[in-house]
């Protein structure tokens, strides 16, 4: 597989994980979602899910299973986080290491072209996800109010790499509008 290819997410949804919803999750056939945590569901340094995102698992988890891979490695940090939405988990995951990806996979036990693999990185989230054949789904981080007006450097020279390498850091398939 060529770096294009790699670094290329199947679906870049505009805004935060919140705007994904069953009827997008349906759309690509997905039966399953593994998320990232850090930035793509809280903020780096918040350690509780918001009342949004609870709401917004129990919304998908009627309709795709779930659970969380993340490069962490606090168990107290993303176990408190996985435990307050009652979802399974896997911390200190190397991203774009595959094998605890693999094992959120096995426990969902779905075919792996029907997961999903939501975050807000390119070089790890999206390049793990592409490295399994699964379906790659490009978020906006979520930051703490107090971060919220600096810019993202990390993302923003992963966007830039990703362009020089031959990634169109456009969809393959179609951009979703907040709504």
């Amino acid at each position: 597989m060529v770096w294009n290819n790699l670094l290329q997410p199947d679906l870049i949804l505009e805004g935060s994980v919140l705007n994904l919803t069953p009827d997008i999750i349906q759309k690509y056939g997905l039966k399953g979602l593994v998320l990232d945590v850090d930035e793509t569901l809280v903020p780096f340094r918040v350690g509780l899910a918001s009342p949004e995102l609870q709401d917004w698992v129990e919304q998908i988890r009627s309709c795709t299973a779930l659970c969380l891979v993340s490069n962490n490695l606090s168990e107290a940090r993303i176990g408190g986080i996985a435990r307050s939405l009652n979802l399974p988990y896997y911390l200190g995951a190397a991203k774009p290491s595959r094998r605890k990806i693999r094992a959120a996979l096995r426990g969902m036990d779905l075919p792996v072209h029907q997961v999903g693999m939501v975050g807000d990185r390119l070089f790890t989230d999206v390049i793990a996800g592409n490295r399994l054949g699964m379906f790659t789904i490009l978020v906006e981080p979520i930051v703490h109010a107090d971060a919220a007006l600096r810019s993202h450097p990390v993302r923003n020279f992963e966007v830039w790499i990703s362009e020089i390498l031959g990634a169109s850091i456009t969809p393959k398939k179609s951009k979703i509008h907040k709504t």
